[in-house]
């Protein structure tokens, strides 16, 4: 099934040039100049990947960001022409999964889109069909519907947010690295130690789970290691 990929940003120049390089790779592209127009796209046609721009003329990509994540779950990538780190942390608090800031590298681009939809739509680690309910202790996650209840409150995830307490989930009561996760969400492709794209997602993780770093109910930060569910 050929992937749809939504593309929203005001500069024609940009989204014809993704459209290329995501169409070379068999993509069905989308493109708007307005986060309106895209919105109410999304409402009536299946979206798989949205491309943001943060500035477009109507409102901010941060914005039209949130309004997806009311009702929504697919990958979202941000762009930027700011090269700041309050830009991306705005971005992944909102619910975006990674983000790309311009001038950007084509070939990248289509590399980050790959990867996100790989591990939204394929990534599913060794496990028998019975297998695809985890419940611990309140928590429950249904790995085939990327639904998740904590205490029979529905928990709103985003992939990326699903992906990591899964496998924190799946390695309950094991200390699981940042480099880890990283890898199993994202591949190889972006990895450096300063990288703190684990950290906020952890952080939004807790905001959603109502859980503290100093009294953790749920996720446990182990200084200099990594991050761990208890058993």
């Amino acid at each position: 099934m050929i992937e749809n990929i939504l593309v929203v940003d005001d500069e024609q120049a940009i989204t014809d040039l993704i459209e290329i390089y995501l169409k070379n790779e068999n993509y069905n592209v989308t493109k708007f100049y307005t986060g309106q127009d895209a919105l109410r796209y999304i409402e009536r046609e299946k979206v798989d990947l949205a491309i943001l721009d943060v500035m477009l003329p109507d409102m901010n990509g941060f914005t039209v960001c949130q309004r997806i994540r009311e009702n929504h779950h697919f990958p979202v990538i941000m762009l930027t022409a700011k090269d700041e780190e309050t830009d991306k942390i705005t971005g992944l608090t909102l619910g975006a999964d990674d983000y790309m800031t311009k001038p950007f590298r084509p070939l990248e681009m289509v590399a980050r889109v790959k990867a996100q939809l790989r591990r939204y739509k394929k990534y599913q680690p060794m496990s028998k069909p019975d297998e695809g309910i985890i419940s611990y202790s309140g928590l429950v996650m249904n790995v085939n519907t990327h639904e998740c209840w904590l205490n029979e409150e529905t928990l709103s995830l985003t992939p990326t947010e699903f992906s990591i307490l899964r496998m924190l989930c799946e390695n309950k009561g094991k200390v699981v690295s940042s480099e880890q996760l990283f890898h199993a969400i994202w591949g190889n492709e972006y990895y450096n130690k300063n990288n703190n794209t684990i950290t906020v997602h952890i952080r939004h993780l807790r905001e959603k789970m109502s859980d503290s770093v100093d009294h953790p109910k749920w996720i446990r930060t182990i200084w200099g290691v990594g991050y761990k569910i208890e058993k």
